[in-house]
């Protein structure tokens, strides 16, 4: 099984699996026509679109690459039923695609029906959580999305974290004003900066690495806890700072 992703819209990623009879699947397909050029330039055969939410960035290609390739099957939550959907999925449910058994992990807080996928060693969370960072979380559903994000915290050190949108570099600037001292933080903002500056690729993100640079799974931090206040609990302290994130000039997350 090989990965690869497609870098759209200034920052988000279509990713794509494939296996080596060429079939494949896409998820989160925000734009067409660069998906349809990849799938004609490899040879692909697509069996699938996987969505994980109803936001149009994720959303918007569906229509033509349904038009390209009529037999293809669009899984999605209810929230996505407008969006050609052919299978509704929820959490708990088991998909096979590419001979693979992917799981559909229920993640809601960034939209209520959110839900991610895993095929070890892959977990396609849209836009639950980035790298050092998480999505936005509209209606009020701060609870939900805790709890989605500790459930991707409790999966095994090597998962790949494939997400929505590149926003490590301000991610980690909005960590960095909450923990100063924090050397690993730094460390990895240099990683980052040359990478974008060599014109290579940030992802793998590595939910090893993930646990230390992202503030988000560290809320029961103890350093953490007592820059912001002791307190407060883990979920209190997530709360504050998904609030404060949500001021501080942060991409549209």
């Amino acid at each position: 099984m090989i990965l690869t992703n497609i870098y759209v819209l200034k920052d988000n990623y279509i990713w794509i699996l494939y296996n080596k009879n060429n079939s494949c699947i896409i998820i989160d397909p925000g734009l067409s026509d660069v998906v349809i050029k990849k799938i004609i330039e490899k040879k692909w055969k697509p069996e699938a679109i996987l969505l994980t939410h109803n936001h149009r960035d994720h959303t918007d290609g569906i229509k033509k690459i349904l038009q390209k390739y009529p037999d293809i099957i669009i899984y999605g939550p209810k929230e996505t039923k407008k969006h050609s959907v052919h299978k509704i999925v929820k959490g708990g449910d088991k998909i096979y695609l590419l001979d693979k058994k992917i799981y559909v992990i229920s993640t809601p807080g960034h939209t209520l029906n959110h839900v991610s996928y895993y095929l070890n060693p892959y977990l396609f969370c849209g836009d639950t959580i980035f790298s050092a960072g998480c999505g936005r979380v509209f209606q009020n559903n701060y609870s939900n999305m805790y709890y989605s994000i500790q459930l991707i915290k409790s999966f095994p050190e090597d998962t790949i974290l494939c997400c929505g949108h590149e926003y490590t570099l301000s991610n980690l600037i909005f960590s960095m004003h909450i923990l100063p001292e924090d050397q690993y933080l730094k460390y990895y903002f240099q990683e980052v900066k040359e990478k974008i500056f060599l014109k290579k690729k940030i992802p793998p993100f590595f939910l090893k690495k993930e646990r230390k640079v992202n503030i988000f799974l560290r809320t029961d931090d103890i350093y953490l806890r007592r820059i912001i206040d002791f307190n407060k609990c883990s979920f209190e302290i997530f709360c504050y700072l998904r609030k404060l994130k949500d001021n501080f000039g942060a991409k549209r997350d």
